[in-house]
């Protein structure tokens, strides 16, 4: 088991939600801790609360890509690529997620609730894989800050 998804499955363990997870890996990417942003995306998880919303892997991972790549302060600019790697993102789980469970809202990838956690603990751990793949491509260093 890789440190990702070994530390995934530690922070599902503890009660923490799949949006949660994601930006707590990238926030442990670049040695950095967050409460307050990990409390935020508790906001995202159960398809924003009421489970018929975008699955939080998704929005999530949004997030997390947003995190690396978009705009922060007055003196930061986004990325060239940040609203291309969304929109590659959101396709990605469209055509693989979507395809496979019937939609992207979180009631319908949940379904009967058998073997959730191992369902949505597979798929957080895909989001977090697509996500590192698009950073690299973009020439996006996960564990570099470059504000710093």
């Amino acid at each position: 088991m890789s440190n990702e998804m070994s530390r995934m499955l530690e922070l599902a363990t503890k009660g923490y939600f799949c949006s949660q997870i994601l930006l707590a890996l990238g926030l442990q990417n670049r040695g950095q801790t967050n409460p307050d942003l990990i409390r935020t995306m508790a906001g995202l998880a159960h398809g924003a609360g009421f489970g018929g919303g975008t699955c939080g892997a998704l929005t999530g991972g949004a997030c997390l890509l947003a995190y690396y790549s978009g705009k922060g302060s007055d003196e930061e600019n986004q990325h060239e690529g940040f609203m291309s790697m969304r929109s590659q993102l959101a396709e990605w789980f469209t055509e693989s997620v979507g395809e496979q469970y019937g939609g992207i809202d979180c009631e319908t990838i949940v379904g009967d609730g058998e073997d959730m956690q191992l369902r949505c603990g597979q798929i957080v751990g895909s989001v977090y894989a697509r996500v590192m793949a698009l950073l690299e491509e973009h020439g996006i260093d996960a564990k570099a800050n470059p504000y710093e």
